[in-house]
Parts: C-alpha cells; structure tokens; sequence
C-alpha cells in the first residue's frame, strides 16, 4: 500500500522501519530507542502532524501500543536544514522519464543532514510527481546529469538500462597531467569498501570497475580528460583517477584531507556530461547533454 502524509504538499517516499521485538510499552518509546539523535519532543510534534504512519495509513498516536513486526512508515525532518544556493534544471520531462541537470553540492537523494536540500527532493515539489526515483546517483560534489524514473509502471524498463549496461556515460574531470601515459586508457580494478567507511579502496581482486580514460585537453599542470566508466561502483571515478596519480582537482577523499572544505569555494571538478541510450520503450535514440562546465 502506498502511504502518503495528510498534506496536499507532494513529498518524498516515506521511511520504513518493522518495529523489532522489545520491552517498550508503546511505539513512541521504541522509536526513541531506535533513533537516540531524534529528541522525543520531535516524534510527539511528527505524530501531532500526522507523519507518523502505520502500514494501513493509520496514524501512530504517543497512546500506540508497540508490537514487535509492526510496519511504521515515517517522513524525515532535519531541523535547521541548510540552504543549498544553487539550482538544477530539468531538461527533459515526459510521463515515463525526468532528465535533471544536478549543480554541484546537492545530494541526489535524502540523508545525513538533507532531506528537503536535495535533487528528488526539488524535483518532486517542482513537478508534483511523488512517483520520482532515480534510476541512478552522482556524488553530491559531482555536478551533471541525472535520470529520474516519473512512474511505477514503465520503471523496470528504464532501470535495465543500467543493469544490463545499455547506456552510454560520459564524464569530464580536471586532473594533474600524466605526460608519461599512453591515452586512451583503461583502469580495470576491484573497488571495495576502505576506511573509513565512506571511502572506497582498490585490491588485488578480481576486477569489478572499469573506466576508459581519454585526454580532451592538455594545460600546463592540469589536463581535462573524459572519462566512460563501464561499471557504476561508487566513487570509481575518483578512485581511478587517484590511483593513475591523477587525482581530480578539489577531491578532499582521494587523498583524503585532514580537513575538508565544507562551503562552497573549492567544487570538486567533476561533471557528468552526456548520457545517451535507445529508449526501452519507443525505441528512439536518446542522447542528453548537461548545460553546466567546468
């Protein structure tokens, strides 16, 4: 059952959460427990607002029983949430697929401390469409294209593009110059989970990521280069990038800085560029082109 707020305001997807067995006497009392960051006074205003949801789209009152297994669907809040100040625009919108063009700085979905700062977020208010998902991420420091599936029925279509890597990506990045290469290049690695845990780390595994590396132009202490990553693992732009000795211009994770600029002065120069795929569904040639630079 798809369960949405009592608001006419388009939102993202609710959160779900199984209420794990427990001594808790009611609801409110588990959900304190399970999210120790979130002060009780913030569930009981949730729950006045009516965004504290069983799975039947009855709502949670501070009086419900906890029962061990029950479905809870919540919507996120970040008190205080930070204004991003740039904006995305949408270069192409039909009834099955939204095309988004991603500033850098914007998470693509909610976490952490983003939930209303976010690109699903904007676009579900700007298109009134709560059906959006996106078929695929880019890092919140990468600046470029995204695409958004805009309904249920016709999303495993667009999804297999993925899967079965049947959509072209194209990448620009700013990065040291590496005169002694031979381009164009492949890095085929195996990326695993590094430390810390938001960083990824090449082994001496068997090969899972694959990137072709090109040269568009060369400065003097700079180049740009294209990048077509073949697989998606997460950061293996960067971490390819970083392991040929090129690593690109303001990433504070690979190396990983002490200290990482956290406003907006120093924008990691890397841009999603082109996207180009045949549409599962009228069989045209699809080809998108971000309108950002860098």
């Amino acid at each position: 059952m798809d369960v949405r707020p009592p608001s006419n305001t388009p939102e993202v997807a609710a959160s779900r959460l199984q209420l794990p067995p427990g001594p808790w006497p009611t609801v409110l009392d588990a959900l304190c427990e399970r999210f120790p960051a979130i002060h009780r006074d913030q569930w009981l205003d949730r729950m006045a607002r009516g965004r504290v949801l069983r799975a039947d789209g009855e709502a949670v009152t501070p009086a419900t029983p906890h029962r061990a297994g029950m479905d809870i669907r919540y919507w996120r809040e970040v008190i205080a949430e930070p204004l991003i100040p740039f904006q995305e625009s949408v270069l192409h919108a039909d009834a099955h697929l939204v095309v988004a063009d991603k500033p850098q700085f914007l998470p693509v979905t909610p976490a952490g401390g983003w939930v209303r700062e976010t690109l699903l977020s904007r676009l579900i208010r700007r298109l009134s469409n709560p059906d959006l998902v996106p078929l695929h991420r880019i890092d919140r420091d990468t600046a470029g294209l995204v695409l958004f599936s805009a309904q249920p029925a016709s999303r495993a279509r667009y999804q297999a593009l993925f899967r079965e890597r049947r959509i072209g990506k194209t990448y620009e990045a700013l990065a040291p110059a590496l005169p002694d290469a031979v381009f164009p290049l492949v890095r085929a690695t195996c990326l695993m989970p590094g430390e810390p845990f938001f960083r990824m780390c090449e082994t001496d595994a068997e090969a899972n990521s694959e990137t072709q590396v090109a040269v568009i132009e060369r400065g003097d202490a700079y180049w740009r280069y294209g990048l077509r990553p073949v697989t998606g693992r997460k950061h293996q732009l960067r971490v390819h990038m970083a392991a040929l000795g090129a690593p690109i211009l303001n990433d504070a994770f690979y190396p990983l800085l002490r200290e990482r600029d956290e406003g907006f002065a120093r924008p990691l120069k890397l841009l999603a560029r082109e996207l180009r795929f045949v549409d599962p569904l009228s069989g045209e040639d699809r080809r998108f082109q971000t309108r950002f630079t860098l």
